[in-house]
């Protein structure tokens, strides 16, 4: 009876460990799938600097990133900014939308996106900043909504442009990219891993439509970008 328990027992043992080694194969390929849908769904609405000066989008949507601890842009953002500036003085929009985190006093990108883009010649009027971008699902989400964008440049490096655009797309944006990687970042690896199980969220969220952390009154990106001072 003794042996028969343990033959039962390991038994089991093996269905279940193939049972979980058919699971984590079967996670994979669905992580895999979705991330190769999304990419080769909008890798055509990712355009050069030339393609996008005839567009005259509502505006020049530039994804927040990091920035050092007195205040001034890191290296990835930086990009993003000359990239949305170029588009700007090419005439491919009249508006700036700086998004990203400004969700702590002590921590703020938006106000260092705008003070970089003016200090490079861009009227404030023409600058808008998005304190609430927390997520790059947040920032599409409230461009349309609350900055009442339709017609959108995205300025982001490529890795991530790819589910900036997808997102943009399934919330009703005619969105185009232009693409920001002029150089190699310290730690890109480790961005490319995360960006592959960021973009299995996001197509969740895309299907569920969650409303971002903060709405609020509209601001239309077709005013005063002075409004969103704070």
């Amino acid at each position: 009876m003794k042996n028969k328990a343990i033959k039962t027992k390991r038994k089991k043992l093996r269905i279940m460990l193939i049972a979980l080694i058919v699971l984590s194969i079967l996670a994979l390929a669905s992580i895999l799938i979705i991330n190769d849908y999304i990419k080769s769904s909008i890798k055509s609405k990712i355009i050069t600097v030339a393609d996008a000066t005839s567009l005259n989008a509502d505006c020049i949507l530039v994804l927040g990133a990091g920035v050092w601890g007195d205040g001034r842009p890191s290296h990835m953002l930086e990009d993003r900014l000359l990239q949305g500036i170029e588009l700007y003085e090419n005439g491919a929009s009249e508006k700036l939308l700086m998004s990203g985190d400004h969700g702590r006093k002590e921590y703020d990108e938006v106000n260092a996106m705008k003070k970089y883009a003016i200090d490079r010649g861009v009227p404030s009027e023409h600058i808008f900043m998005d304190h609430a971008g927390f997520s790059t699902y947040e920032s599409l989400y409230r461009a349309r909504d609350i900055f009442k964008a339709n017609k959108i440049i995205i300025v982001t490096q490529k890795y991530h442009m790819y589910r900036a655009l997808y997102i943009a797309e399934k919330l009703g944006l005619e969105a185009y990219g232009v693409a920001s990687d002029p150089r190699e970042y310290v730690g890109q690896e480790s961005r490319e891993l995360r960006e592959i199980l960021a973009r299995v969220k996001d197509f969740f969220n895309c299907i569920l439509k969650p409303e971002p952390t903060y709405l609020g009154d509209s601001i239309p990106i077709s005013g005063d970008g002075n409004l969103t001072n704070d």
